[in-house]
């Protein structure tokens, strides 16, 4: 099934946002809020990812959506952990 230019820009704003939502889960982890405000704070990061993802299911189905967010996932937070704790 070929995909319109449409599709194709709004796959493109969907992964965006869910990359923008993991930079802003990563700073969480790293930032200085402790107990219940880091815990709520990176908790509604992860439900907009997870809408992101329900959305990105739409165009791509269930396992593309699962198997992209979990590729940004390492590309944007795990990857960026490795560069604090070094080698």
């Amino acid at each position: 099934m070929e995909r319109g230019t449409e599709d194709m820009s709004d796959i493109a704003r969907l992964r965006r946002q869910i990359i923008q939502e993991m930079e802003a889960m990563r700073h969480g982890f790293n930032g200085f809020a402790v107990g219940s405000a880091r815990h709520e704070f990176i908790h509604a990061r992860m439900q907009r990812i997870y809408d992101h993802q329900e959305h990105l299911a739409k165009y791509i189905g269930e396992n593309a959506a699962a198997t992209t967010v979990c590729e940004l996932y390492i590309s944007t937070v795990e990857k960026s952990q490795d560069k604090i704790s070094g080698p």
